[in-house]
């Protein structure tokens, strides 16, 4: 097999979001072939690999190519029993540790809700993420669609003003934030804690490319030294204008799809589902070397 990597829409995106084939990322891989993922990553940002059946050990192993991996850590029940065993792996699924569908008010179901408002996974984190590897276990029968955006292209589309006005910017992250957006405020003391805003520039440079992009996420509520009113509503624009449908790339997941995204340069949301349908997804994250603020640095 010869590894190969298409743009998904040549015509409308043709450097955003590509299928890879001729590879069986399952299994170890070369030198090589990592090298070639990793510079397909950096010009299309979102990669998608069909029928990988991995387990959590062949996924833990094939991310670990691409550098350290976070521990799962953003979960409402860290530190409780999880129905997945490694702590690198996030349980991003609808599904009790008895493998049982959730019920509609679990407090881990209405906290997961947040998936499907638009960021860039662990921006809370001090250092955040770089990729993301998403593995379709168990798919519904519709719906669960997720959907893309290229922060490049988006910040690339800002006027000159609005590009001066946000390269020195640095914005605070936290999933309090997030969650208060759509009402979740079920915090324990040692939530709150675990939470607390951490700050992130809001233009950050690629180090390959040296294309800037937005570093934007519904976890971003603050910009310092601005008022928290101003500063959301200037986020609420700046979300608003990188998630245009021009931006957006939208994934039907098949099962044992296996899509990596760079948080560095994307944003990315989850699509509505039947609640009473199963969806099974395994995620494992790879942290970036160090935090934005020392990257600007």
């Amino acid at each position: 097999m010869t590894l190969s990597i298409q743009p998904i829409d040549p015509v409308s995106r043709p450097s955003f979001a590509a299928e890879v084939s001729g590879i069986d990322i399952t299994r170890p891989l070369t030198a090589d072939q990592v090298a070639a993922i990793e510079r397909g990553m950096d010009q299309f940002a979102v990669l998608v690999f069909h029928d990988q059946r991995f387990d959590d050990d062949s996924q833990i192993a094939f991310s670990r190519n691409f550098g350290e991996l976070e521990v799962a850590s953003g979960d409402i029940n860290w530190g409780k029993d999880r129905r997945i065993a490694s702590p690198h792996v996030n349980d991003i699924s609808n599904l009790t540790n008895d493998n049982e569908v959730m019920a509609r008010d679990d407090r881990k179901r209405l906290f997961g809700l947040g998936n499907r408002l638009w960021h860039s996974d662990s921006s809370f984190k001090a250092v955040p993420a770089k990729y993301s590897l998403l593995s379709a276990r168990v798919i519904p029968g519709a719906g669960g669609n997720t959907e893309f955006a290229d922060m490049r292209a988006a910040y690339d589309a800002l006027d000159a003003d609005t590009k001066a006005e946000v390269e020195d910017l640095v914005c605070e992250h936290s999933q309090i934030y997030s969650r208060g957006i759509l009402g979740f405020d079920d915090f324990t003391p040692e939530d709150l804690e675990r939470f607390k805003p951490v700050q992130q520039r809001l233009v950050r440079r690629h180090p390959v490319t040296g294309r800037k992009s937005l570093f934007l996420a519904s976890h971003a509520g603050a910009i310092l030294g601005w008022p928290v009113p101003e500063a959301r509503a200037f986020l609420r624009d700046l979300n608003e204008h990188a998630t245009q449908r021009q931006f957006v790339y939208s994934h039907a997941w098949r099962q044992w799809d296996l899509v990596i995204w760079d948080n560095r340069t994307t944003m990315h949301r989850a699509r509505p589902f039947d609640a009473k349908q199963v969806r099974d997804m395994h995620r494992t994250t790879v942290a970036c070397e160090r935090s934005t603020m020392a990257e600007a640095a």
